[in-house]
């Protein structure tokens, strides 16, 4: 199974970015859906996450700008980003939590380059 994260560019600040990701291959049941992101220098920190299921999460930098959600019956999730800040500049991740037929394995995505400048 890999995932694939696109949409990713450059943007102007307050600009808007729609980042997806998509799964190839079977994942039997999905726990959760997620994206990160890592800026220069610094750890990976989650920006999301959609348990199946469940209530979302987000950052507290990001809320009120970002927005999650998955397409019912497609292994697919969005990251749909308003607002954006230079602060956002970072490599976005996407993220499957999911069954691989013996148990619960986290799957990445390669990553999509978001840059926030003028």
């Amino acid at each position: 199974v890999q995932l694939q994260a696109s949409g990713g560019g450059l943007v102007q600040p307050g600009g808007s970015l729609r980042l997806s990701c998509a799964a190839s291959g079977i994942i039997f049941s999905i726990r959760a859906m997620g994206w990160y992101r890592q800026a220069p220098g610094k750890q990976r920190e989650l920006v999301a996450s959609l348990p199946s299921g469940g209530s979302t999460n987000y950052a507290d930098s990001v809320k009120g700008r970002f927005t999650i959600f998955r397409v019912s019956a497609q292994n697919k999730v969005y990251l749909q980003m308003n607002g954006l800040k230079p602060e956002d500049t970072a490599v976005y991740y996407c993220n499957f939590n999911g069954w691989n037929g013996e148990t619960y394995v986290d799957y990445w995505g390669r990553g999509t380059l978001v840059t926030v400048s003028s």
